[in-house]
């Protein structure tokens, strides 16, 4: 067979890459079989999930579940290789997971193969191997179906690859398993960071409950930050239990509709007012507040309808103001009255299906509205008020109802508002830097590897 090169690699290597067929390089074995549904959850043997499989390029030890000991079975050997037979659609069939631990007893699921190399294969090299974009395409051609799709493992043998030597094996397996655990530690920061937020939320606006002081469970983590950001700690009656220096006075207690007016005219816009690529103005949905927006629409637009010009005349007195708030009055769970605090950029916005708007009667700082109705200080109130059974919905004479709290400074509510939308703007630029690192190894999978 042909051997190959390919586009970038470590110095010092030249040699071309021995192509083989997978049969010539292991053999298969099944998963699990035999069992019913009773069979699992217990016992002294282990198996591989499905899941585990899925997900990991190389299989972890807590993707495991229980099943009795069962000689009959065939038990997984450090190095083996695991593949996905079937899935909903062709491009996740075949995924593979490569397995490092050494514990007796362990089987497979009954939907994956196992495959045991024969010669010599660095196991972090095949892990990546076996998931880079030429075996993936392999794959993908062997996929059968309708509704559910599968492939057979004397097929899938027959796929070609091709290997370096086992010296290259192993720089290019640490290479990727290193970028594999940055990225893991960036998502581990970003998923603290996210944690911080839901616990600040939490605890930097009062509740009208004052059972529900300790919500969030996250109080050790919420100290440990305190000095940090410049926060106290001080729980008072009408006063949030964290906030920043220098501020002691009780928050102002008042109906949601004392200071928001709701009377805004709102009209319905059927499809044929609306245009994806041009317009005079945007219209939001409630969609696009559950999906698309955090507390504040200052930006990111992309993806929202335009209200063709011809109609807008007649609707101006709809169109928003910086501060207006909109709430999506129903979505499929608990995120029903979840806002948006207009900050329009210039953009002409109007709201649209599923929304009532309020604008504030009183001036408030930025951001701070949309934070503190987003907040579980807030909303833990309207979880009473949804009516429906697999779609909720709120209505706005009920939410105005609802109690809210602010500080009368103004000073205060900017320092809360700017904070929370700079801690956004921080959870943003880690993704950003997460989502670089997978494109960068994206790449690297096309190039350091013979396709």
């Amino acid at each position: 067979m042909a051997n190959k090169k390919p586009d970038i690699r470590f110095q010092g290597f030249t040699e071309e890459w021995e192509q083989k067929q997978l049969k010539e390089m292991g053999d298969t074995y099944g998963g699990l079989t035999g069992k019913t549904k009773e069979d699992f959850g217990h016992g002294d043997a282990q198996f591989v999930t499905y899941m585990n499989v899925f997900t990991n390029p190389v299989a972890t030890s807590e993707g495991i579940d229980h099943v009795e000991i069962d000689s009959s079975q065939n038990e997984v050997k450090k190095g083996d290789i695991f593949f996905t037979t079937s899935s909903e659609t062709p491009d996740e069939v075949g995924m593979s997971s490569v397995w490092l631990e050494d514990k007796p007893n362990t089987y497979l699921n009954s939907f994956c193969f196992g495959y045991r190399p024969k010669i010599e294969i660095d196991p972090y090299f095949s892990a990546y191997l076996m998931r880079s974009p030429r075996m993936r395409e392999s794959f993908y051609f062997l996929a059968q179906g309708i509704s559910r799709f599968n492939i057979s493992k004397n097929k899938a043998m027959e796929i070609e690859t091709s290997l370096p030597t086992l010296d290259e094996q192993e720089k290019i397996g640490e290479f990727f398993q290193q970028l594999d655990e940055l990225i893991e530690g960036k998502e581990q920061e970003l998923e603290k960071l996210r944690q911080i937020r839901l616990a600040l939320l939490d605890k930097m606006f009062p509740s009208v409950d004052d059972a529900n002081e300790n919500r969030g469970g996250y109080n050790k983590l919420i100290h440990s930050i305190l000095q940090k950001f410049g926060l106290t700690y001080n729980p008072r009656p009408n006063c949030p239990a964290i906030r920043f220096s220098g501020f002691t006075e009780p928050w102002k207690e008042s109906s949601l509709e004392s200071v928001f007016d709701f009377s805004l005219p709102h009209y319905s816009f059927s499809r044929d007012h609306l245009n994806y690529d041009i317009g005079e103005v945007l219209i939001i949905h409630y969609g696009d507040i559950l999906t698309k927006f955090g507390a504040i629409a200052a930006a990111g637009y992309d993806d929202i309808p335009f209200i063709t010009d011809g109609i807008m005349s007649e609707y101006k007195k709809s169109r928003l103001l910086d501060g207006d708030i909109i709430f999506a009055d129903t979505a499929e769970d608990e995120a029903v009255g979840k806002v948006i605090e207009i900050r329009t950029n210039n953009n002409l916005v109007v709201a649209g299906l599923h929304t009532f708007v309020a604008r504030p009667k009183i001036k408030f700082a930025p951001y701070f509205q949309g934070y503190y109705l987003n907040s579980s200080a807030y909303h833990f109130q309207l979880l009473p008020l949804m009516q429906g059974i697999k779609v909720l919905s709120i209505n706005k004479s009920a939410i105005g109802n609802t109690k809210v709290f602010y500080p009368s400074s103004f000073d205060e509510q900017k320092k809360i508002g700017d904070f929370f939308y700079n801690f956004d703007e921080l959870i943003s630029s880690k993704q950003q830097e997460i989502i670089k690192h997978k494109t960068i190894k994206q790449s690297l999978f096309t190039k350091m590897f013979v396709n």
